[in-house]
């Protein structure tokens, strides 16, 4: 087992996946992320993208492969031990947007904050100044289901950056926006990170996000390519694309 490169905050060697039914999800993929940068995994549905965010965030278990974390294998890690590092290290931004209903629009953005024993006081003053980046501010006191689908998925982007991880993984964040929404949140979000020396990890479907990374991943059928070609995302397609997963 070798150590991966000092500069990369993330670095996966020949990753193997299968799912439960027995097809390979992953076939061999290898790759190094450097600190701060915004790395886009693209691919059409159903190429590994989802699965590889999962695998690199401890979420899933590798069948074969390594995955370190600033020179941390997390893929010796017990399942105890990959939670702490999710939740204390790493953000998440799933394709649907998923809120309690029962806490407020600010409450939902500083609960990561809140879980690892920051004061409610300093675990608000951080979500409400990230509400004001993502533009929903003004909405900080109103239950989710008061907002439209735009303005939930900015909360939960903005609740995956208050607590300043060090990676954040945006499995194809912007999926239930529409169109006109779209490059502006991925504009937000990988301008805020960079401000805050945040490494981003995004899996993508959409040609409008690559051109935002500082670099790109092309998969296909759980293999790294040279080139994709990714079709234009519909509207129809973007806001059905939440319920489906890479």
């Amino acid at each position: 087992m070798v150590a991966p490169p000092d500069n990369d905050v993330l670095w996966a060697r020949a990753l193997h996946f299968t799912y439960n039914d027995g097809s390979p999800a992953l076939s061999g993929v290898s790759l190094g992320v450097q600190e701060g940068e915004v790395l886009a995994v693209v691919g059409p549905r159903g190429s590994g993208k989802t699965t590889l965010l999962r695998c690199l965030s401890g979420l899933a278990a590798v069948g074969r492969g390594e995955v370190w974390f600033n020179s941390v294998p997390v893929h010796t890690m017990n399942p105890m031990a990959r939670e702490r590092l999710r939740r204390d290290r790493f953000g998440w931004i799933d394709p649907a947007p998923s809120l309690l209903p029962e806490l407020n629009v600010w409450e939902n953005a500083a609960l990561p904050l809140m879980l690892r024993g920051t004061s409610r006081r300093r675990a608000k003053a951080a979500a409400l100044e990230w509400l004001e980046r993502l533009d929903v501010g003004e909405v900080a006191r109103k239950r989710p289901h008061q907002l439209v689908q735009t303005d939930r998925q900015r909360v939960c982007i903005a609740r995956a950056l208050a607590p300043s991880p060090t990676v954040l993984f945006a499995d194809e964040p912007t999926a239930p926006l529409h169109r006109a929404d779209r490059v502006q949140v991925l504009r937000t979000l990988t301008t805020a990170a960079r401000s805050h020396g945040i490494t981003v990890v995004l899996a993508t479907h959409d040609p409008d996000a690559a051109p935002l990374a500082d670099r790109t991943v092309a998969l296909l059928d759980g293999r790294r390519v040279n080139t994709v070609h990714l079709p234009p995302v519909s509207e129809s397609e973007g806001r059905a694309a939440c319920s489906l997963s890479a």
